[in-house]
């Protein structure tokens, strides 16, 4: 078809993994041996050869089919080992596909990795030509495009500098700009954002987003910013141990990746303690998400419960948990005083119950945290973390109806709290 950018037919990759034999000796070990007298084979005590698959294949892709068409922006999550960096080079003709075929119409670009085709020997200024070059473009096309592509870097100072002197975030921020403006007709990205910081991630969403909707260049997109993926992309491809578990519409695909492996959907958001604590120790902790099949969706009302046992009740107790996002970063914030339940001044178990109405976090994984602390002392009493992890998805939103930007730490004020001796 003419719309047609990438078609993708039956593919498979098959890599061969060398195990090395019980036994097996290097080359330094075999002539000391020799030395000694020692023999250089695997033998086992009775003095007979052993058996040792010393090969063994491995599919990175099994049969993949798939059609992309100009203008589209794809999306490709799945787990880590799921064949998404595998499926790129073999796109970008890094790598050749054992089985199947891949058709290609237009210039590609590729950004796998930090520095992908630069020459670290090379200045910033040459490795711009040099990218350039690579991908068909005359020098006046080139220079033509060069202070953007500056600018969008952010390497003035350093463009007469070899590159391998670059940082890790210089580098990406360089490669980035000269595959994004150097007109390429497919744009492939495999995770390197998550290199740079959180202003540059939305500078290079930002771009990605005028080189896909305003020109019209097709886009693939590998990354486990699920955030990133729904902002940018309209399709999602999920894959798993090299096969397509889904192709559709991106916000239907990041909630078949959230499910995926899950026998239980509220398993993963229960705490139970292990037996044998004592003092202020959190008994249980559940999350109760919005969504029945354990995801929360955004604005929706989200409940936390939790069994608290006071072994050694405080004269001013404060019991407070956190939301913390998947870098670790707490994004809301609640607490309750014993000054307005009286619940931390006599032993015993109590249950809290905290409901936040309209809980609005972004697409991704979070956790929460608890702890207990003194108010009038001004101390920890206690504090556990990374409880109850569960995920939050926009699939009752449509993609431009929201931003991607980071979540901040907000206190809520119309969180309702409920308290219960057991």
């Amino acid at each position: 078809m003419a719309d047609l950018a990438i078609r993708v037919e039956e593919l498979s990759k098959r890599y061969v993994l060398s195990h090395r034999a019980r036994g097996q000796m290097t080359l330094r070990e075999t002539l000391s041996n020799a030395l000694s007298f020692q023999r250089s084979k695997p033998w086992n005590l009775q003095g007979k050869r052993t058996s040792f698959q010393e090969h063994e294949e491995f599919w990175a892709l099994k049969n993949l089919s798939f059609e992309v068409r100009q203008g589209d922006r794809v999306g490709i999550i799945g787990r880590n080992g799921a064949g998404k960096s595998t499926l790129l080079k073999v796109i970008s003709r890094i790598t050749e596909p054992t089985k199947g075929r891949i058709k290609i119409r237009g210039r590609v670009a590729s950004l796998l990795e930090v520095g992908t085709g630069f020459h670290p020997e090379l200045t910033g200024r040459e490795n711009i030509y040099l990218n350039g070059a690579i991908l068909g473009m005359s020098r006046a096309e080139i220079s033509r495009k060069f202070d953007e592509i500056v600018a969008f870097a952010e390497v003035e100072r350093f463009l007469d500098t070899p590159v391998k002197r670059y940082s890790s975030g210089m580098y990406v921020r360089l490669a980035f700009a000269v595959a994004a403006y150097l007109e390429p007709e497919i744009l492939i990205v495999d995770e390197v954002l998550a290199v740079g910081d959180v202003q540059f991630q939305q500078k290079c969403l930002g771009k990605m987003e005028d080189v896909a909707t305003r020109e019209g260049r097709t886009v693939l997109f590998v990354s486990h910013n699920l955030q990133a993926v729904a902002q940018l992309t309209n399709r999602c491809i999920v894959l798993s141990h090299g096969e397509c578990k889904f192709d559709g519409p991106t916000d239907q695909g990041v909630m078949t990746y959230l499910l995926s492996g899950k026998s239980e959907p509220d398993y993963s958001t229960f705490y139970q303690a292990p037996p044998g604590k004592s003092g202020n120790y959190l008994v249980m902790a559940q999350v109760h998400p919005s969504d029945p099949n354990g995801l929360h969706c955004w604005g929706e009302s989200i409940a936390f419960e939790f069994i608290l046992n006071i072994d050694d009740p405080q004269p001013s107790l404060c019991f407070s948990f956190q939301v913390v996002d998947s870098q670790q970063q707490p994004v809301t914030h609640n607490w309750i005083y014993d000054s307005e339940t009286a619940f931390g001044r006599q032993k015993g178990q109590i249950a809290l119950r905290c409901v936040i109405p309209k809980l609005r976090l972004f697409m991704g994984s979070y956790t929460v945290t608890i702890w207990f602390a003194e108010r009038r002392q001004g101390t920890i009493v206690e504090t556990i973390t990374h409880l109850c992890p569960f995920n939050v998805t926009m699939a009752k939103f449509v993609r431009q109806d929201y931003e991607w930007r980071p979540n901040e730490c907000v206190y809520i004020e119309d969180a309702q709290w409920e308290i219960h001796d057991l």
